[in-house]
């Protein structure tokens, strides 16, 4: 008679058998490749060659990462085509503008209100895009985990399978022989512990898989959310910058004529320095405003110490002038204060390899499409226009000798010879990519912004004046 260790035993091995069973059916639509697995007896010689031809390199993290990134960026650009406005919020949004002061100093200030919540909400989309292409990563990675061991545990579950329908009598249950049943009992105590620690294992594998699903579908659920709020900041910017427009537009014919004038300098210009050099003494609405803020720079170095000490708490309550048209700080007082242009990941920094055998000049950062690029300081703008290989460009004055350049935007709100503040819309990136010298190198197809620092026309490294995280708003904001 078969003893009581190897009737436990088989109570166990029955156990554990419905339990695998249960869960390999509970997610055969989850891990096809281990539920079709055949069940029907196949020798362990013929699964080895099976298992042995599934044993593929770790694949390397970094790249699965980015793979996976540019996979869910693409889910993401299908689904913001798919998000419209309701009329009903469209005529919302236009009573909001109409009810604003429609002064230029109000209009400029909910511009740059604006932009604070769109970068905000390209930000999220951003982090989201991450936990999302992360969580995918962890998701196929526990998927080959299970197409790895499928011969294995397709043949464990094969043998005990066959064992719990018809359990061969001569080695575990035969009544008259006692030694084969000692074999039985001895035999089931050994495989039992090895069945059931495989069976947990598939049943975390799964439950693990069941929760990284869960918490994607409820990032993309948040995700869809984030992405209708930036839409429809989208749609607020452009009506704002519609009524900006029409409060600063100049005269029509004059705008044209300085427009040609600085694309016919641009084409003779051969380097930054002289192209800004051209644009001050050429272009009237530029001389005449760099002169202007001059001489409010020069005003202020005449101002006593306690006048400058009033003045700069007026600019750290927030309240800055908003009539200014020079720097509300020196520029090099700015230092780990300024927010970064516009939402997105750096690729380069200054000094880096360019790939092309030299130190890159400025930082490179990688955005999402149609990503708003906003002032990060207070300046004039000396230059809006296509450069040479720098594709459009804009070129700010920011006080002491410093200018700002950056490249790589498709379309461009801003006009020479207007000062702007920090945070002010400038531009808008494109949908890919623009080919530049300064991006020619870089392993990307997403837009790409180029940002340089000079003082005194030379290239400097802008790390110093951003926020720790590059984030946070510029204390020079209005």
């Amino acid at each position: 008679m078969p003893t009581h260790s190897s009737k436990r035993n088989y109570a166990i091995l029955s156990a554990t058998v419905v339990g695998a069973c249960a869960l390999l059916f509970a997610f055969s639509d989850r891990v096809p490749a281990l539920a079709q697995e055949p069940t029907g007896g196949a020798a362990p010689a013929e699964t080895a060659p099976a298992v042995a031809a599934s044993e593929q390199p770790a694949p390397d993290p970094a790249v699965e990462l980015e793979k996976k990134r540019d996979q869910t960026r693409a889910e993401l650009d299908d689904l913001s085509k798919t998000i419209n406005l309701s009329s009903g919020k469209v005529a919302e949004l236009q009573q909001s503008i109409d009810a604003l002061d429609k002064s230029t100093s109000s209009v400029r200030q909910a511009l740059i209100d604006s932009a604070a919540r769109r970068k905000t909400l390209e930000k999220q989309i951003l982090e989201s895009e991450k936990k999302l292409a992360d969580l995918g990563v962890k998701e196929d990675a526990v998927r080959r985990s299970l197409h790895e061991r499928r011969g294995v545990l397709a043949e464990v579950l094969a043998a005990l399978q066959r064992m719990g329908r018809n359990p061969p009598p001569a080695l575990l249950v035969s009544p008259d022989d006692a030694l084969g049943s000692v074999r039985s009992a001895i035999l089931l105590g050994a495989v039992v512990p090895g069945i059931r620690k495989e069976t947990d294992k598939l049943a975390a594998d799964l439950g693990n898989l069941a929760s990284l699903q869960a918490a994607s579908a409820a990032e993309k659920a948040s995700l869809t959310g984030t992405m209708t709020s930036s839409v429809e900041e989208e749609r607020r910017m452009d009506m704002l910058l519609a009524e900006n427009d029409k409060l600063s537009r100049s005269n029509t014919a004059e705008l044209n004529a300085e427009k040609k004038r600085s694309e016919e300098l641009a084409g003779k210009a051969t380097s930054l320095e002289g192209l800004v050099a051209s644009m001050e003494t050429e272009i009237s609405s530029v001389r005449q405003a760099a002169a202007a803020a001059r001489l409010a720079e020069e005003n202020r170095r005449l101002l006593t110490d306690e006048q400058r000490a009033q003045a700069k708490a007026l600019a750290d309550s927030g309240v800055p002038d908003k009539n200014r048209i020079a720097p509300a700080y020196p520029f090099g007082d700015l230092k780990a204060k300024l927010e970064l242009p516009v939402a997105g990941d750096i690729l380069r920094q200054f000094g880096d390899a360019d790939g092309t055998g030299h130190e890159a000049m400025g930082m490179t950062l990688a955005t999402n499409a149609e990503t708003v690029v906003t002032a990060p300081a207070d300046g004039l703008i000396v230059y809006a226009g296509a450069f040479r290989s720098y594709g459009q460009m804009i070129i700010l004055d920011a006080g002491e000798g410093y200018h700002i350049v950056l490249s790589g935007m498709e379309t461009m709100n801003a006009r020479q010879g207007k000062f702007v503040f920090a945070g002010e819309p400038l531009a808008v990136m494109g949908a890919k990519r623009v080919a530049s010298a300064t991006a020619l190198a870089l392993e990307t197809n997403r837009p790409t912004l180029y940002i340089e620092f000079r003082k005194d026309g030379k290239p400097v490294d802008s790390r110093p004046w951003w926020t720790a995280k590059g984030t946070g708003k510029a204390r020079n904001d209005s």
